[in-house]
């Protein structure tokens, strides 16, 4: 599929035995009458079937740095073209993306491209790999897959940046086409996924094993530490030890502070020392490379070899001071692994923002 579309059917729908049918992306499984929505408002039923209503439509494109999505060990330093379309099929209170995810009207949506445009727009200006975010690729996997295609034919990468709440077919038939991900492990309790986010934990964890098991796709967590919710010693322990155990220590954790938005205004911004406290618990449980984000913390934004602990990428923020890898990835010091997707030098986007016009490279 090459040409731009709005509306373009689905497959991951069958009907039901009273006249509706039922969308099978993710686990909300929607059943729908004829003009009806999903939850994520972009799959809908359209002539008895399921259709993707934003197929190359997007809320807006611009060029971030890879360790914003988070990725801290996939292609460190580099330029990364970032879009999301609307809609959501999670209900977080927390959304810090709330206009975009939440949002039903299609005018939200002002810019527009083919995969072929975005997949060269990302090439010409240097773009390692081109990330699904804003919301979730989930709900625009069609969208997404296509993409992704057409940049790999480029040489040119593609991330998801996602809550992972999708059930077994499409997850397989979409992480076949992708090359990295940093999914939102956003608590590790089923009350808070059903309470705070309409959704469960269940399927989210199934997705993080198949993706380390079953697939080649770089993978790293994120998990924002809401106060009083999801940030108790007991809840960081047993997360930590459940992604030590069943997805590996080598898989990287990023801790992320919350700041009150959408609703849950009423809620206090994370201390800057509960994210030291997450990050502890998650080494002392066996996890080699974990990481603070959304606050001022060299420290916590750095890797460390976990054989010598020497320094192996410093960061402020967003920007690469230390690098000690080899050309193999290995440790200058010790030799020892540290796994990821590295090239021989450290890319120098540096934090710098950069939104982009798709019609200046249609």
């Amino acid at each position: 599929m090459s040409a731009l579309a709005e509306v373009v059917p689905t497959k991951y729908w069958h009907g039901l035995a009273d006249g509706r049918v039922q969308c099978d992306a993710c686990p909300r499984f929607c059943r729908l009458h004829e003009g009806q929505q999903g939850m994520c408002f972009v799959r809908a039923r359209q002539d008895d079937a399921v259709v993707l209503t934003t197929y190359g439509r997007s809320s807006g494109f611009c060029v971030d740095p890879i360790e914003k999505k988070p990725l801290n060990h996939f292609y460190p330093g580099s330029a990364v073209l970032s879009f999301g379309t609307a809609g959501c099929n999670l209900s977080c209170q927390f959304c810090q993306n709330w206009d975009i995810s939440k949002s039903r009207e299609v005018n939200r949506l002002s810019d527009s491209a083919t995969p072929e445009t975005i997949a060269r727009a990302a090439e010409e200006l240097g773009c390692k790999s081109v990330a699904f975010t804003y919301n979730d690729p989930v709900i625009f996997m069609e969208y997404a897959i296509d993409v992704a295609d057409a940049c790999r034919a480029r040489g040119v990468s593609s991330v998801a940046v996602t809550a992972g709440y999708m059930t077994a077919p499409p997850r397989a038939d979409l992480y076949r086409h992708l090359d990295a991900a940093n999914v939102d492990l956003k608590a590790f309790s089923e009350a808070f996924y059903k309470n705070v986010c309409a959704a469960s934990l269940a399927p989210v964890l199934e997705t993080l094993e198949y993706i380390k098991r079953e697939t080649s796709v770089w993978l790293e967590l994120t998990t924002l530490l809401i106060p009083g919710e999801n940030d108790s010693d007991q809840e960081l322990d047993a997360m930590t030890q459940w992604v030590a155990s069943r997805l590996g220590p080598e898989v990287p954790m990023h801790f992320t502070a919350f700041h009150p938005d959408w609703k849950m205004r009423d809620k206090s911004s994370t201390p800057t020392s509960t994210l030291a406290r997450a990050r502890t618990i998650a080494l002392g449980n066996g996890i080699r490379y974990a990481y603070t984000g959304n606050v001022h913390d060299e420290r916590g934004g750095s890797t460390y070899c976990h054989e010598c602990g020497e320094v192996l990428i410093g960061r402020d923020w967003y920007e690469l001071s230390d690098w000690n890898l080899l050309d193999d990835g290995r440790c200058r010091f010790c030799a020892a692994l540290c796994p990821g997707v590295f090239e021989a030098e450290p890319g120098d986007w540096g934090s710098k923002r950069l939104p982009v016009r798709m019609a200046d490279f249609a």
